[in-house]
């Protein structure tokens, strides 16, 4: 891969926001739409979370959107093979990241969770499991995720609600983040998700 070829990549790899947020009865992964090439912005409504399998996981990518779908395609084959083991599959789909040469070129990370675990899948092939069950990853994930852990006690704000905040918060703060928000989410103890496509209050 030539310098140019990994700059590019390294570019698209910073040009998204990814959170994910477990709280009462609700788990939800949101993420913003750009798509940043460089100094530019090169599409806006980019639907970088989605379910998987049967429905009862979803999941957000930061990387490559290539790379990232390739993620999700094995992802979703180990479910297959693990069904409702979330966490075995992404042991199995990490083993798979270390070892298979053409997996270990992939440049993405990846939030999943069920109704029970949130996961974070890391570019060198971890597995984590974050506290509080807050994830953030991506050019504004920090910030995103600093926001939710902020908004994480307050009375009346359900899951959805902060991560909603949290993301609007991080797009005035980070230049590859917007606010059309696109977000999954599902009941926890329970596998039927819901899914919108908003842009988040200004």
């Amino acid at each position: 891969m030539t310098r140019a070829e990994q700059d590019t990549r390294q570019e698209l790899w910073h040009g998204t926001t990814i959170l994910s947020v477990r709280k009462g009865d609700r788990v939800v992964i949101a993420g913003d739409g750009q798509v940043t090439l460089g100094a530019t912005v090169i599409k806006a409504n980019a639907r970088k979370v989605r379910p998987l399998g049967d429905g009862s996981v979803i999941a957000g990518f930061a990387g490559a959107t290539a790379d990232a779908f390739t993620l999700f395609e094995r992802l979703e084959a180990k479910l297959e093979q693990h069904p409702g083991q979330l966490t075995r599959a992404c042991v199995e789909l990490a083993k798979d990241w270390r070892t298979d040469r053409y997996l270990r070129r992939l440049e993405a990370m990846m939030a999943v969770a069920d109704s029970e675990v949130s996961l974070v899948l890391t570019g060198t092939g971890d597995v984590l499991e974050p506290d509080e069950g807050l994830i953030g990853i991506g050019s504004g994930g920090s910030y995103a995720l600093s926001a939710a852990r902020a908004l994480l006690d307050i009375d009346g704000l359900d899951a959805e609600a902060i991560a909603r905040k949290a993301l609007d918060i991080a797009a005035g703060i980070c230049v590859y983040t917007n606010t059309n928000v696109t977000l999954e989410s599902l009941p926890t103890g329970e596998s039927l998700p819901t899914s919108e496509s908003l842009p988040t209050s200004d």
